[in-house]
C-alpha cells in the first residue's frame, strides 16, 4: 500500500515542501517509507485518487488549476498526465462524481465550484461548468470578505453536493445530475456569525453530516435528508477543551468507517479533537483533545483499517502516527513519525 502527501512549496506560504511524495506504507506497522518526491510543482495541495487508484487528482493552492497525474500500483510511483484551469484562485478541494466523469472543484478566492470532464485515460478535460457562490459575507473583517467555498463533498446518494462556505457562514446544497451542478443552491443552512464553515463528513448511515468550523473551533451536527439534500441543525459543540482560553483555528474533520468517532484537529492548542457519537442519535459527546506532537496540525487522516491516524503538521514538517484505541477511539503515539516539508494532505491507495 502506498500514501501521497501533498505539500506546500512556495515563499508567500512560508513553506519548505518539494511538492508531492510518495510513501510505501506498512499497515501492519504503520510504517511510512519514502519513495518519490516529484518537485517543481506549486502547492499541491487536497489529493484524490480515483476508485481504480491509477489516476491521482491534485489542486494547487493559490494557483487556477488542477493536475491529473498517472500511478503506477506496483511501484506507487506517480507521472504527470495534465493539467486543467478552474477559472478560479487558490483551488481547495476536489471531488469525483459516483461514475468518476466529472470532477468537482471548490475555488476558495474565486468563490466558485468548478466542474470538469475525466476524459477515457483519466486525464482532465478544458472547464465544463463554473457556478458563483453569493450571499452575505460574515462579520470577520479579514477571513470573510466574499464567499469562499472550503470543501465540496458529494452526498452519500451522489445526487447532491454540499459546499461549507467559510466567507458566508453557510453550508449550501447543490443538486448534481448529468455531470453539472445546479446553477444555485437548493437548500443552505446558517452557522454562528463568524464560525467559519471548512469542512465535513458523514457517517456512514447517511443520515446526519457534521461541519468543522473554522474560525470558532466548533463542530456542528446536522440531520441530513437526501432526498432534498437538505441539513437541519442539532447540535453545536467546541473541539476545544473547557480550560484552553487561547486563540486556535480548527481544520480537518472525519469519521471512522463504523461512525462511532469523529475526530476534529485544532491550529494553536494543537490537538485531534475525539468525539463519541451516539448510535441511536447521531449526536456528538466530547472525549478528549490528544495534543498533535507538531505545530499546526492542517490536516489528517485515519488509515483505510482504521488502526492508525496520522497527523500531518504543517509548521513543523512532520507527520505523526498515532494507533487508535478501537474501543475508545482515543489516540496513543506510536513513536514513529517522518520529516517532510509543510504537509497539508495525505491519502492512501486502495
Amino acid at each position: 500500500m502506498y500514501a501521497y502527501v501533498g505539500s506546500r512549496t512556495t515563499r508567500e506560504r512560508n513553506a519548505r515542501g518539494k511538492g508531492l511524495s510518495v510513501f510505501h506504507f506498512d499497515d501492519q506497522r504503520g510504517v511510512l517509507t519514502p519513495v518519490q518526491i516529484v518537485d517543481g510543482l506549486v502547492n499541491p495541495s487536497y489529493l484524490l485518487l480515483n476508485s481504480m487508484g491509477d489516476v491521482l487528482y491534485c489542486v494547487h493552492g493559490d494557483l487556477f488549476e488542477v493536475s491529473a497525474f498517472r500511478v503506477d500500483k506496483t511501484t506507487g510511483r506517480i507521472a504527470f498526465l495534465n493539467c486543467q484551469g478552474t477559472q478560479g484562485k487558490n483551488p481547495v478541494h476536489l471531488a469525483l462524481d459516483s461514475e468518476e466523469r466529472h470532477l468537482v472543484v471548490s475555488n476558495h478566492i474565486g468563490a466558485s465550484l468548478a466542474v470538469l470532464p475525466i476524459e477515457e485515460d483519466g486525464s482532465l478535460g478544458p472547464l465544463k461548468q463554473l457556478v458563483q457562490l453569493h450571499g452575505e459575507p460574515g462579520p470577520h473583517r479579514i477571513e470573510q470578505p466574499h464567499a469562499k467555498p472550503h470543501f465540496n463533498l458529494f452526498d452519500p446518494t451522489g445526487r447532491f453536493v454540499l459546499v461549507p462556505d467559510k466567507g458566508l457562514d453557510a453550508v449550501f446544497s447543490f443538486r448534481y445530475e448529468g455531470g453539472a451542478l445546479s446553477t444555485a443552491p437548493v437548500s443552505s443552512v446558517k452557522a454562528r456569525e463568524a464560525a467559519g464553515p471548512r469542512h465535513m463528513a458523514f457517517r456512514p448511515q447517511g443520515d446526519m453530516a457534521y461541519v468543522i468550523n473554522e474560525l470558532d473551533n466548533t463542530v456542528a451536527a446536522y440531520g441530513y435528508d437526501p432526498q432534498t439534500g437538505t441539513l437541519n441543525p442539532r447540535q453545536v459543540l467546541s473541539s476545544l477543551p473547557d480550560h484552553y482560553t487561547g486563540n486556535s483555528r480548527a481544520s480537518g474533520i472525519q469519521v471512522d468507517a463504523q461512525g462511532r468517532f469523529l475526530y476534529a484537529s485544532n491550529r494553536g492548542f494543537d490537538s485531534i479533537a475525539v468525539f463519541a457519537i451516539d448510535p441511536q442519535t447521531g449526536l456528538l459527546s466530547f472525549v478528549a483533545a490528544i495534543p498533535s506532537k507538531g505545530e499546526t496540525p492542517r490536516f489528517f487522516t485515519l488509515s483505510p483499517d482504521g488502526r492508525y491516524l496520522f497527523v500531518l503538521n504543517e509548521d513543523s514538517d512532520s507527520i505523526v502516527s498515532f494507533a487508535v484505541d478501537q474501543q475508545l477511539g482515543l489516540l496513543e503515539e506510536t513513536g514513529e513519525q517522518v520529516t517532510t516539508g509543510s504537509p497539508v494532505c495525505m491519502i492512501f491507495s486502495a
